[in-house]
């Protein structure tokens, strides 16, 4: 008889770490811009990058909605084999000056849909790659809100923004970050010569990615850390309670 409250003692222990797993779990599944920062004014090229979370159905299509408030004058897709790119533009209320030029029109809408046959399965994800700029100067963050369909009709909407203060929504939109330039006066230069390099992957537009993806990878590293930490935790205070429970019983006996 005395196994029965052990036995109970470490289901109470292994529900507990499911459950923190369980909520650990979802918590980095969602649509993200990778790097997920770029400075302003200039331009960057980006990763939309979307893992498959239905265990069983795949994901056939992508819609990413850009930022009409700070519109973005250049806006290119990267062939992505099996995937056609669809793009939308929108008349602009007010026009904007692009290196001297007036923008009359923008990129409102980017759609990803998969050729027969094509699929993000269950368990993968895929990157959707575009180049954009340039970058506003006068926000520090641009929210694209995107819809992410499967194959067995369901949509999933990432559209909810994150507000400060508060815990991540359940569907948090895509974000980029910007930062202010380094450069100074210099950055100009920079920036015109920008959509070649982000296009190839290569430049110091690149670089800054690398870096901020590096900075992400070890944000994902610390929290799943974290979350082993209180795992380790909620099973030692298990069998602490378990151990002072037998030694109560034999001091009874």
């Amino acid at each position: 008889m005395r196994s029965l409250p052990a036995r109970r003692t470490a289901a109470v222990a292994l529900t507990a770490a499911a459950a923190v797993l369980a909520l650990a779990g979802p918590a980095s599944a969602h649509v993200s811009v990778n790097p997920g920062s770029a400075e302003q004014g200039g331009y960057t090229a980006v990763d939309f990058r979307v893992p498959n979370e239905n265990d069983a159905a795949g994901t056939v299509k992508l819609e990413v909605n850009l930022p009409l408030d700070h519109p973005l004058a250049s806006v290119r897709t990267q062939p992505l084999p099996g995937w056609t790119a669809t793009v939308e533009k929108a008349k602009l209320d007010k026009p904007i000056k692009v290196h001297g030029n007036d923008v009359n029109e923008a990129v409102s809408k980017i759609t990803w849909t998969a050729d027969a046959g094509v699929k993000i399965a269950p368990g993968q994800f895929q990157e959707f790659r575009v180049s954009l700029g340039p970058l506003p100067t006068d926000a520090d963050k641009l929210v694209f809100k995107a819809l992410q369909s499967y194959e067995n009709g369901d949509v999933v909407r990432w559209i909810d923004e994150a507000k400060d203060g508060q815990p991540e929504p359940a569907k948090p939109a895509p974000v980029l970050k910007l930062t202010k330039a380094a450069g100074g006066d210099d950055h100009g230069m920079a920036a015109s010569a920008a959509p070649s390099a982000a296009a190839d992957g290569h430049g110091d537009a690149a670089k800054g990615g690398t870096a901020a993806a590096d900075d992400k990878a070890s944000d994902s590293t610390a929290r799943v850390l974290g979350v082993v930490g209180i795992v380790v935790g909620v099973i030692g205070t298990a069998v602490g309670v378990l151990g002072l429970r037998r030694k109560s019983s034999g001091s009874a006996s």
